[in-house]
């Protein structure tokens, strides 16, 4: 056997040999419509009376922001303390 004939057998070789390497997985197993849209899709939470309350006093101040956040956060402390609700600054 001459030098080039033994290169040949041993690139076709290779080639036999990395071929597997190259090859697809098979796809993963596909998830069933009920199982993905209740996971996927997480329900809001529901805002209490208090919450929402709070919010709609926060809304007629006109408050945004931190002065918004501080404002609901105390609000509702004092809601569901059962006190009336803070003054306005």
């Amino acid at each position: 056997m001459t030098l080039a004939s033994r290169l040949a057998v041993v690139a076709l070789a290779s080639l036999f040999a990395t071929g597997t390497a190259f090859a697809q997985t098979a796809a993963p197993a596909a998830k069933s419509d009920a199982a993905t849209t209740t996971t996927d899709k997480k329900a809001p939470k529901e805002r209490s009376a208090e919450s929402q309350e709070c919010s709609k006093q926060a809304d007629a101040k006109g408050l945004h922001g931190k002065e918004r956040k501080k404002f609901r956060s105390d609000c509702i402390k004092t809601a569901k303390a059962g006190t009336a609700a803070p003054a306005a600054k």
